[in-house]
């Protein structure tokens, strides 16, 4: 059985919503269990931002939240994260800074890693979780991009966040945020990381 854990961080809950299609997508593997929790972010923005995210939090404050010391007893992690000028945000880059020690101790080598992320501009998507990888790498993951396994991302005909590196939703962009059509390839991420989580278990 493999241990699978979604892990976010959410400011207005884009990030949150895409995750529970990233869970969903792992669940569908047999042989998985799937945990989904968030980052702590103890440090937020002032003003009418911080109003917006407050009330939208709501949406998600069961989830339980993550302790840095508990990822090593997970076989594969998916992290997702808002655009931050075009890195990870800094309550994900704090949480990730408690890994340390990681790399030193291999706990986390081999073990199966994903990115994916929401950006309010469209601009951001691609190298949040580009960037990302390098912390991944440090730790000896084994990072799983979503490649061109879902080819929803390729669909020009609406504003749609994703990409071969990774899902992503345009929280600014109309209708329903994130899109079924960015929800898709979410799905489509979680279970191609549970599969392959599975697979270097054995």
């Amino acid at each position: 059985m493999a241990r699978i854990l979604v892990l976010f961080h959410s400011w207005t809950g884009n990030v949150h919503r895409l995750a529970e299609a990233v869970a969903a997508g792992a669940r569908s593997v047999d042989g998985c269990t799937v945990d989904l929790k968030q980052v702590l972010d103890a440090a937020l923005p002032e003003g009418p931002l911080r109003e917006k995210i407050v009330a939208a939090r709501k949406a998600f404050e069961h989830v339980p939240f993550a302790s840095a010391d508990e990822l090593p007893s997970y076989d594969g992690v998916a992290f997702g994260t808002p655009t931050r000028l075009g890195n990870m945000s800094p309550a994900m880059r704090n949480f990730l800074d408690q890994t340390g020690s990681f790399y030193l101790t291999g706990a986390l080598a081999g073990k199966a890693a994903t990115v994916f992320c929401s950006t309010s501009s469209g601009g951001g998507q691609e190298t949040t979780i580009t960037s990302f990888w390098n912390t991944l790498a440090h730790l000896g993951m084994t990072i799983v991009p979503l490649g061109y396994r879902d080819l929803t991302i390729t669909d020009l005909t609406d504003a749609q966040g994703g990409s071969p590196y990774g899902a992503a939703a345009y929280s600014k962009g109309p209708g329903e945020r994130p899109s079924p059509k960015e929800k898709g390839p979410a799905h489509t991420q979680g279970r191609v990381l549970a599969e392959i989580a599975l697979k270097l278990r054995r």
